[in-house]
């Protein structure tokens, strides 16, 4: 079971002394000589994830040290914290450290984000080691986000045989039902008929595509999320090689994300108004599949030449973002595991954002930064325009040359947010693809922490 709460004190607590390599020699001689000879002997030199474990005078334990490396191993390693939870014996542990405002929080946070497990599919044993809530955390706010990254990773591990858009309606139904949002969702002929160009993404697969929308909060700023929610991408016509297919479960990695952040923001009763817009489908072969050189007509009126079916996220997004600019809101932000193109730019740990405006982008970069959520800004590049315009319809889905493939997608989703001067938008990879203190291989959320931080002076009324 998924251990993502803090724990309450009692007598049984234990100190976890968090020890840097620059405060060892400092910290060894505070202890008393019994506790010192041990740390001595043990070789204890405070490298980052080390544990000594502290015996009394019969050997039972009754402290721990824990390394936190040096400086510069802690600026390249994220929640090295979280290394040392699973090397604990079972019991309430709490730390004794010098630690103090991000780097506390980031502490605490890693400590519970190191408690999450996968479970659904094979029994996997959860760490037994509880931490009690530091003082000068909230305690609160930081179980809230722990929970939000647990749904984000739970929705992308899953499966799509489980996971397709039926079950991710249920996901956010459940969601919305836990904090009184309202949803509805769109299917069938109205779909066809409202969104075009997600039904034609979907129409192949025997599971119905659908545009999925919760709203909630009735004060404050209006913010809009939009999360791509392709259970599980072929490619379509244009089909992936296999080895392209293995991880395409995570292709609903966008909708997992806004679904994580949505979760934060109404557990913490965010004063906002929230609107989030998941296109849900799966992109399949089939006879009535889409296909390359079909011209499709968006919801917003503008024509899209198909040059790849395996290019679908920017279209089901379009008509998602189309709809979100058609009501006034304050901000709009799109996440998706859009372009291959992005991981070659900046890999998979950091999460590429587009931004209209510097002050937004500013602040999140300030805010990623603060809670160790790393993002980077990239250009909406006007000069690239022209590559997305093919002269037989207005828009192009997919470039010919291969250059700039994630600033080519992003200008291609900006065409569709018009009305709302506000716009940002992630192209995220949201996965791990090897294990990271905190941060199990699989399934993960990336950028939500720093939005979930950045919002509240971003959308100040």
């Amino acid at each position: 079971m998924t251990s993502l709460i803090f724990a309450p004190a009692d007598a049984a607590t234990r100190p976890l002394h968090l020890v840097s390599k620059d405060v060892l020699e400092d910290w060894r001689e505070g202890l008393d000589a019994r506790a010192r000879a041990f740390v001595e002997a043990s070789g204890f030199a405070a490298t980052a994830g080390e544990v000594a474990l502290l015996p009394d005078e019969t050997g039972a334990v009754v402290a721990a040290a824990g390394g936190l490396g040096d400086a510069t191993t802690r600026a390249r390693k994220r929640f090295v914290v979280a290394e040392l939870r699973g090397k604990l014996p079972e019991g309430s542990w709490a730390f004794r450290s010098e630690l103090t405002g991000a780097d506390l929080n980031e502490a605490a946070l890693g400590w519970l984000l190191a408690g999450y497990v996968f479970g659904r599919y094979a029994t996997v044993s959860a760490l037994k080691a509880m931490l009690v809530a530091p003082e000068g955390v909230d305690a609160e706010r930081l179980e809230r986000i722990a929970a939000g990254e647990a749904l984000t990773r739970d929705l992308i591990n899953t499966p799509a045989n489980d996971m397709g858009p039926d079950e991710l309606e249920v996901a956010a139904r459940v969601l919305a039902e836990a904090y009184g949002a309202e949803l509805s969702v769109t299917t069938d002929a109205a779909l066809k008929a409202n969104f075009p160009m997600i039904h034609a993404v979907g129409r192949a697969s025997p599971r119905a595509p659908r545009l999925i929308e919760m709203t909630w909060g009735s004060t404050g700023p209006h913010l809009t999320l939009v999360g791509k929610g392709v259970c599980f991408d072929t490619g379509g016509l244009n089909l992936k090689p296999g080895a392209s297919m293995g991880l395409m479960k995570k292709d609903m990695g966008g909708a997992a994300n806004v679904l994580g952040l949505a979760h934060m923001l109404m557990a913490g009763d965010t004063p906002i108004r929230l609107r989030v817009l998941i296109p849900a489908v799966e992109n399949s072969v089939a006879g009535n599949a889409f296909r390359p050189g079909d011209i499709l007509i968006s919801r917003k009126g503008l024509t899209v030449e198909i040059n790849n079916t395996d290019a679908e996220g920017r279209l089901v997004l379009a008509d998602a973002l189309a709809l979100a600019d058609e009501s006034p809101t304050d901000l709009i932000i799109s996440m998706a595991t859009l372009t291959g193109a992005a991981r070659v730019a900046v890999g998979p740990d950091l999460a590429p954002f587009y931004a209209s405006f510097g002050d937004d982008a500013a602040a999140l970069a300030a805010a990623a930064d603060a809670v160790r959520d790393p993002v980077w800004r990239m250009p909406f590049w006007d000069p690239y325009e022209a590559m997305i315009e093919p002269g037989i319809a207005d828009l192009d889905n997919a470039p010919k040359g291969g250059f700039a493939g994630s600033l080519t997608a992003a200008l291609f989703l900006r065409r569709f947010v018009t009305e709302t001067s506000r716009y940002m938008h992630f192209d995220v990879f949201g996965w791990n693809p090897s294990a990271e203190p905190g941060r199990p291989k699989g399934g993960v959320g990336q950028g939500i922490r720093a939005l979930y931080e950045a919002l509240p002076g971003m959308l100040k009324p």
